[in-house]
């Protein structure tokens, strides 16, 4: 059986990314490609290293024939896809990389996008889009809402560790970095070669949107409150991601706990004590890295995860939520190797 995708922003570097993945999947056909600003033009003509695929022209979303999809990738800007999603026929499946159904609290999105929310009556059915935690939730929804690129790198080693009891909920730090194309490609002063290139900064210092997700996920791990300090840094690199957490607990049961818990999962690879993970060998694939190290402070722990964040991050997430929902193999079009160097 072949599904008929459509990706939806596809002029983004996520939406790109999607179609790279999904343009050689064994079982999907990419019939529909939307991007207003580009609308007619060929995707060839915006993303020359896709001109070797057969894809639809690019085109404005009213455009899209939807009774010809089977799911629709939402790679669009925040705020979009709450009135979106009550346009698309109820039977056409949607993976949403926006942040519009991540948060379950109304309030919680209004504090953190400064918007209100469209559609909390279709949130409660939405599933959380990491698949290592949602599967079930995954398989069974219409709706999935991909998960931000620095809450998947943090939570694939937090979450299992506080469910666990294996770290202490209290005192959680999350020192993230990211390459520029996590900041999308839109113009930005910020994302000029000149201004970002040999340099290092801190952004969204105390206040990053992110933190809604990581305080809502946390929290439901521990059993109780959980805000963890979080600060993310951009570092001069186009893709990869790493998230360095410092955290109380024992560094030998913590890895203990982490490598049961992901020795059946495809995409998520717990490191040897002593082994670091770098985002140059995870570049270009789905897979997230953890190594975890005990801190010369007694009782404290170190732990580095890594993961490309247009892939396990971002698109490649998405797709392998997609393959869930339509009942496909998990891994389809997703077993690519690193690229390096």
């Amino acid at each position: 059986m072949t599904h008929r995708i459509a990706i939806l922003g596809a002029s983004g570097y996520t939406g790109a990314e999607l179609v790279r993945l999904v343009a050689t999947h064994p079982t999907m056909q990419i019939v529909a490609l939307s991007a207003d600003r580009k609308a007619g033009m060929a995707m060839a003509e915006v993303f020359p290293h896709l001109a070797h695929l057969d894809l639809p022209v690019l085109q404005k979303i009213e455009d899209v024939d939807f009774a010809q999809v089977d799911l629709a990738f939402l790679a669009l800007p925040h705020g979009v896809s709450h009135a979106l999603v009550r346009e698309i026929p109820d039977r056409v499946k949607i993976v949403d990389l926006s942040a519009d159904f991540r948060l379950r609290d109304a309030d919680a999105y209004r504090k953190w996008y400064g918007l209100e929310h469209g559609a909390m009556d279709i949130q409660p059915s939405v599933a959380f889009g990491i698949p290592e935690f949602y599967r079930a939730e995954i398989a069974r929804a219409r709706i999935t809402a991909n998960s931000g690129c620095y809450v998947a790198t943090s939570l694939l080693p937090l979450v299992p560790l506080l469910a666990a009891g294996a770290i202490g909920a209290e005192d959680i730090v999350i020192d993230a970095k990211s390459g520029v194309s996590g900041a999308g490609r839109g113009l930005s002063e910020a994302m000029l070669f000149s201004e970002a290139n040999e340099g290092f900064k801190s952004y969204g210092v105390a206040h990053h949107r992110h933190m809604g997700e990581l305080d809502q996920e946390l929290s439901k791990a521990a059993g109780q409150p959980v805000l963890a300090a979080f600060t993310p840094h951009l570092v001069p690199m186009t893709r990869g991601m790493q998230a360095t957490i410092y955290a109380a607990g024992d560094a030998d049961a913590a890895r203990k706990v982490l490598a049961e818990r992901y020795a059946d999962e495809p995409f998520v690879q717990v490191l040897a004590a002593g082994q670091v993970p770098q985002t140059q060998h995870v570049k270009g694939s789905n897979l997230n890295r953890i190594a975890v190290f005990a801190d010369r402070r007694p009782g404290r722990l170190i732990i580095l995860s890594v993961l490309d964040n247009l892939m396990k991050g971002a698109s490649g997430q998405a797709l392998q939520c997609a393959n869930i929902m339509l009942g496909e193999t998990e891994t389809a079009g997703l077993t690519l190797a690193p690229l390096f160097p």
